[in-house]
């Protein structure tokens, strides 16, 4: 149970991340997520394929959000910003120059 509320914490706070200007409080996708949690709530620990496959769906959603946010920092940080002095090229890829202390 603890890892469904984990897993549900992580998707929330992966979509407060993507949406940083709007309230979550009104986001359709929240609700749905929300709505799909309560619909496959289970109160007995019994064997239940549609449990399981949401445990899955949570998971492959929480992983597409951190992947997506992860995606976007490396293309922020390494997409190209127009000329480049040959230091900050050095820099960026963990080269010093030869004249640089060490």
């Amino acid at each position: 149970m603890a890892s469904k509320v984990n897993t549900l914490r992580h998707i929330i706070s992966e979509l407060r991340y993507a949406l940083p200007s709007s309230s979550l409080k009104n986001n359709l996708s929240l609700q749905y997520i929300l709505s799909q949690y309560r619909k496959h709530k289970t109160t007995s620990e019994q064997l239940c394929k549609a449990r399981e496959e949401m445990e899955f769906m949570a998971n492959t959603y929480l992983c597409y959000l951190k992947s997506l946010r992860l995606q976007q920092e490396i293309h922020d940080e390494f997409h190209g910003k127009g000329e480049r002095t040959v230091r900050e090229t050095a820099n960026l890829v963990g080269f010093k120059l030869p004249h640089d202390p060490k």
